[in-house]
């Protein structure tokens, strides 16, 4: 069976309900309205986001990586609910310091099951999530009192020096993208002294690939890396789809049916960058 028509089995078969749809909007023709519409399941009445949205934590409680998680979907499907972001950018100001600054997390999730690493560390602000956050919605276009105070935090932060691992520069990157000059060559130097940074293809250990920082061809840091790095990502994309027609994981999340919700993100995930590299 193709690459493509295996990954879709997986998904029919085993993914959840908004990635189901948002494969169907990615490559089906489907409605992006109906992502929105399953997004709205896991949206709290204080405007966050919970409820295991990102599933390594199966927290109801509203948490900045949930809504990270929800904007990561708006902007796959192409599409933005100005009542569903901004309901959550309010909540973001409801739980910022006086900075702007928020964390992925919150001890409300110790009283449900989680990875083992989503631990106190996660309930530090920090520019993970908060300068990615910030880069979304200004990829979105969309504004908010919150996004301004948080992005002046997250300049003053960067300007003391890059993060030292691979998923804080990950989110420092969606960042400054939308600066307004970028240090291209300092990034570039910056990246081989990162934790969690998987620059071999080879390397089956969990880490950040040049893939995730540079999803698309037409990515703005897709300078950093050259032809081979992202050809041989991309054959590693490719041979590492299971027999079961889906992408699997690197890391343990709390339980089964965590585990198939991350298969099936990263499954989609997977979908859309061989798409985008023409490997599809």
């Amino acid at each position: 069976m193709e690459i493509f028509e295996a990954a879709r089995e997986f998904v029919r078969r085993d993914a959840r309900l908004v990635e189901r749809r948002l494969f169907a909007t990615l490559f089906e023709g489907a409605d992006p309205g109906g992502v929105v519409d399953a997004l709205r399941g896991y949206q709290n009445a204080d405007g966050g986001f919970g409820h295991g949205l990102e599933p390594d934590k199966r927290c109801p409680d509203s948490t900045g990586l949930d809504v990270e998680t929800a904007f990561d979907v708006l902007l796959a499907a192409g599409i933005r609910d100005d009542d569903l972001v901004r309901r959550a950018c309010d909540w973001l100001q409801s739980v910022a310091t006086e900075e702007g600054a928020v964390s992925l997390a919150s001890p409300a999730i110790e009283g449900y099951p989680r990875a083992e690493h989503m631990s106190e560390w996660t309930y530090v602000p920090a520019l993970n999530p908060t300068a990615g956050l910030v880069g979304r919605l200004q990829t979105m276009g969309f504004e908010h009192p919150w996004r301004d105070q948080a992005a002046a935090w997250c300049a003053s932060e960067l300007a003391k020096g890059f993060p030292e691992d691979a998923h804080g520069m990950h989110e420092s990157l969606e960042f400054l993208e939308h600066t307004s000059s970028p240090d291209v060559a300092a990034v570039k130097e910056w990246l081989p002294k990162l934790g969690f940074y998987r620059a071999d293809a080879a390397d089956p250990e969990y880490g950040v690939t040049p893939l995730q920082f540079a999803p698309t061809p037409d990515s703005f840091w897709r300078q950093l890396f050259t032809d081979e790095q992202i050809e041989g990502h991309l054959d590693r994309l490719v041979a590492d789809q299971q027999e079961d027609g889906g992408w699997a994981i690197t890391w343990e999340p709390p339980g089964v049916a965590a585990t198939l919700e991350y298969r099936g993100i990263v499954t989609v995930g997977a979908l859309r960058t061989l798409k985008a590299y023409g490997r599809l």
